[in-house]
């Protein structure tokens, strides 16, 4: 491992001084915990990072208003995995964490950080997208407010400046919608998933009334399935319908084969784990 400069701002104009837009070498952290794992392996070689993790306001904790929750990106996994609130209004993320790497990880990891490694075999950013949630990017000028949909522009790629700062995450509490993450490995329940599925859906009885789909892990950053999503809204449950779904899912979803399993045996788990989380969610 190469020498590098660590910095520990104590303001959002002293983090923004230390970045350099123009330089990949420097590069903002929040827990560090994929960070650290790039810099060992020699993947990544930095020059200097910057630690937000004496940024406090809007960076750090948890709130709740009638229509939203608003979480500071330097939030640490283990307070979404405990707080009582999340549990209530948003328990999808709570059992997310069960099989979220483990523990060491969840004291450290950051929501912010989480997001901006783009990742796509992640645990929370298919969750984040499902639930329509959008961040707010601070930078030297303001800032910008952007759907999670907008981060992700490839395998471990993002639309953000080497100068910009995830700083929260607002997430709407929508009444009447059910949601569900579906983690399928091939290892240990807490492994790296060789797909990733999250649904929330609006259903009146066995009647879909509005949905949303993402699939992750299997593709190189999660992706809504507009295909399954149409098959399936306005429709009413029934096996011949979950079976189109099913169909409809595989074919827009472009998937490669690696280690953990091969193209086709991904199209097999992504029809099998639709039609279960569905039936799941219409039996709350």
């Amino acid at each position: 491992m190469t020498s590098f400069d660590l910095v520990e701002p104590r303001s959002l104009e002293e983090a923004f001084r230390y970045l350099d837009p123009s330089d990949p070498a420097i590069r903002p952290f929040g827990g560090g915990t994929a960070l650290m794992l790039m810099i060992k392996a020699q993947m990544y070689k930095p020059q200097r990072l910057v630690s937000l993790g004496r940024l406090g306001g809007r960076f750090s904790g948890i709130s709740f208003d009638a229509n939203a929750c608003r979480i500071g990106a330097m939030t640490r996994f283990a307070t979404l995995e405990h707080s009582p609130e999340i549990a209530a209004r948003l328990p999808v993320i709570t059992e997310a964490m069960k099989t979220l790497a483990n523990v060491r990880v969840r004291n450290v990891a950051t929501v912010g950080g989480n997001l901006g490694h783009a990742d796509p075999h992640l645990d929370l950013p298919p969750i984040w997208l499902v639930l329509d949630a959008k961040v707010t990017v601070v930078n030297r000028g303001g800032e910008r407010v952007l759907p999670v949909a907008d981060i992700f522009s490839g395998y471990y790629e993002t639309t953000l400046g080497n100068d910009e700062l995830i700083a929260e995450v607002e997430v709407p509490v929508r009444q009447g919608w059910r949601s569900k993450y579906v983690k399928v490995t091939t290892r240990a329940t807490h492994d790296w998933p060789a797909l990733g599925l999250a649904i929330s859906v609006q259903i009146d009885g066995h009647l879909i009334k509005d949905l949303r789909i993402v699939l992750s892990a299997a593709v190189d950053f999660p992706r809504r399935l507009l295909g399954a999503e149409a098959v399936l809204r306005g429709a009413a449950i029934d096996e011949p319908l979950l079976q189109r779904a099913g169909e409809a899912a595989a074919e827009e979803a472009d998937m490669e084969s690696d280690s953990r399993g091969t193209g086709d045996y991904k199209r097999h788990l992504l029809r099998a784990h639709l039609r279960r989380a569905v039936l799941a969610l219409a039996a709350e």
